[in-house]
C-alpha cells in the first residue's frame, strides 16, 4: 500500500484516549452554533425559509438567495415542519456528523483503518486546524452533502460499483448541482451506464419536484442566470474565483474571466492526464476527481471557501501513501491562508477573506495538477562533487565496511517524512487561538 516509516505508526491503531481530542473540538463546536444561531445556521435557514413559502403556497425561487434546484424545497420540508427549538439543534448536529462520515469514507478509500492514530489526528486537524470546517458548520450550508457523497461515490467506485458511485452522486446534484464536474470523471473511466443513471437520477427528480412548485422553470429563469453570471455586488465580496477577486485587485473584468477559463481549461486537461497517467491504489480516483472539482471552482460563480471542504478530506487521506498530493509542500503551503486565529495584514475584514480563499483555491489546484506528470519522469540531479565522492580509505589498524575505493552506502534518512509529520503536527496546534464569529456570506 506504499505505507512505510512514520506513516506507517500513523495507520496503527490508536488509544482510545486519543478519541477525546476530535469528540471535544466537535462537540465545541456544534455546542457553539447551537448557542450562537437560532435557526441551525444562516444558510440552512434559507433553505427551510423556502419550503415554508411552498407549504405557504408561494414560489420559493420568489428569494434571490435560494439557489438550489426544486429537490432541495421538498428535502427542507420535514424541518419546516419541526419546532425551531429542534431544529437548532439538529442541524449542526447533523453537519458535523456528515464531515466526520465524509471523513470515514476518505479513508476507507484509501484503505486507511478507522480506528487508526491518523483517524484521530486527520479528524481533529480539520475540525479544528482549517477554518471552512468550521465557517460550514456554522452556516448549516448544504453544501455538506457534496461533501458526504463524492468520497462516498469514490469509495464506491474504487470497488467497482460504478452505478452506485452514479446514483449517489446524482441524489446529490438533484438537490444542490455542485458535484456536476464529476460527471466527466465516469466519462474518462468510460463508464456509461454510471454516468446514465448520475444524469438521469437530477433529472428525473427536478421535474417531478418542480411540477409541484407553483413556478416549475423558477430555477431556470431566475436562479441559473445568476449562478452563470454572479451579478450580486454584495456576494462577490465574498466569492474567492479569480473572475471575481482579480477585479478586485485592478484588474479588467473580461481579463480575469479569461484568466479564469483558462485556468480551468489547464485545470481539467491536468485531471484528465492524471487519470490517463494509472497507477495503482485509490490516489487515482481521488486525485482525478479533485482535480475536476477545483477547476470547476476556480470558473464558478459563486465560489465560496467551504467548497473547499469537499475536496480536502480525500486529499488529506491519502497522506500515507508515497507520490501523493498531501505529501507534497504545495498542499501544506494552500491551507497556511486557513489556520485560524492568524490575523493577515490588511485582510482583517471578513470581506477580504476571499484573498486567502482564492490563494488557497488557487495553491491546491496547483498542488492537484502536479499529479498529472508521469511518476518516475523527474529527471534525476546531475552528479556533482558529493556525489562522485568515495569513502575515504580506512587508516592503518582500522576496519572498513566498505571495501576500498567504493561509494558510501547512504544512511537512512528520512528528512521529507519527518517534516511532513512537523507540519502536519504543527498545523493541528496552531488553532489554539480561536477562529471567532464568522458569518459569512448570506444563502449559499
Amino acid at each position: 500500500m506504499g505505507k512505510s516509516d512514520i506513516f506507517g505508526w500513523l495507520v496503527q491503531r490508536s488509544p482510545w484516549p486519543w478519541w477525546i481530542a476530535p469528540a471535544a473540538v466537535l462537540g465545541a463546536l456544534s455546542g457553539q452554533v447551537v448557542r450562537a444561531t437560532p435557526d441551525g445556521g444562516m444558510d440552512n435557514a434559507i433553505v427551510v425559509r423556502a419550503a415554508r413559502t411552498w407549504l405557504a403556497g408561494g414560489s420559493p425561487y420568489d428569494d434571490p438567495h435560494f439557489l438550489y434546484l426544486p429537490g432541495a424545497v421538498l428535502a427542507a420540508a420535514p424541518q419546516a415542519l419541526l419546532p425551531h427549538a429542534l431544529v437548532r439543534v439538529l442541524v449542526p448536529c447533523a453537519v458535523t456528523a456528515c464531515l466526520v462520515a465524509a471523513w470515514a469514507c476518505a479513508l476507507r478509500l484509501h484503505r486507511v483503518p478507522l480506528g487508526s492514530r491518523f483517524a484521530v489526528l486527520g479528524l481533529t486537524a480539520l475540525a479544528a486546524g482549517f477554518a471552512p470546517f468550521a465557517h460550514l458548520v456554522r452556516l448549516g450550508n448544504w453544501t455538506v452533502s457534496a461533501a458526504l457523497a463524492l468520497p462516498l461515490a469514490l469509495l464506491l467506485a474504487g470497488r467497482e460499483r460504478w452505478v452506485a458511485a452514479g446514483a449517489v452522486i446524482g441524489a446529490t446534484l438533484a438537490v444542490k448541482p455542485l458535484l456536476a464536474p464529476v460527471a466527466l470523471l465516469f466519462v474518462c473511466a468510460r463508464r456509461w451506464r454510471a454516468l446514465a443513471v448520475l444524469l438521469a437520477v437530477p433529472a428525473v427528480v427536478s421535474v417531478l419536484c418542480a411540477l409541484a412548485l407553483p413556478d416549475p422553470a423558477g430555477f431556470v429563469t431566475r436562479t441559473l442566470p445568476f449562478l452563470l453570471h454572479g451579478d450580486d455586488a454584495f456576494v462577490r465580496l465574498y466569492e474567492a474565483s479569480p473572475a471575481a477577486v482579480l477585479p478586485r485587485l485592478g484588474v479588467p473584468a473580461p481579463l480575469a474571466r479569461a484568466l479564469a477559463l483558462a485556468a480551468c481549461a489547464a485545470g481539467t486537461a491536468c485531471a484528465w492526464l492524471r487519470w490517463r497517467r494509472g497507477g495503482p491504489g485509490p490516489l487515482r480516483l481521488a486525485e482525478a476527481a479533485c482535480g475536476l472539482m477545483l477547476s470547476a471552482f476556480l470558473v464558478s460563480r459563486p465560489s465560496y471557501d467551504h467548497y473547499l471542504v469537499v475536496v480536502l478530506p480525500l486529499l488529506l487521506a491519502g497522506l500515507p501513501y508515497a507520490g501523493s498530493v498531501a505529501r507534497g509542500p504545495w498542499f501544506w503551503l494552500a491551507l497556511v491562508p486557513q489556520l485560524p486565529g492568524v490575523t493577515w495584514p490588511f485582510l482583517e475584514p471578513v470581506t477580504r477573506r476571499a484573498f486567502r480563499d482564492a490563494a488557497t483555491l488557487g495553491a491546491l489546484a496547483v498542488a492537484v495538477a502536479r499529479t498529472a506528470r508521469p511518476a518516475g519522469t523527474t529527471p534525476p540531479p546531475a552528479p556533482g562533487p558529493r556525489a562522485a565522492r568515495t569513502r575515504r580509505p580506512a587508516a592503518p589498524g582500522h576496519r572498513c565496511r566498505y571495501p576500498r575505493g567504493q561509494a558510501a552506502i547512504p544512511r537512512f534518512d528520512p528528512p521529507g517524512r519527518i517534516r511532513v509529520l512537523c507540519i502536519f503536527v504543527v498545523y493541528w496546534l496552531a488553532h489554539s487561538h480561536g477562529t471567532g464569529p464568522y458569518t459569512g456570506p448570506p444563502g449559499r
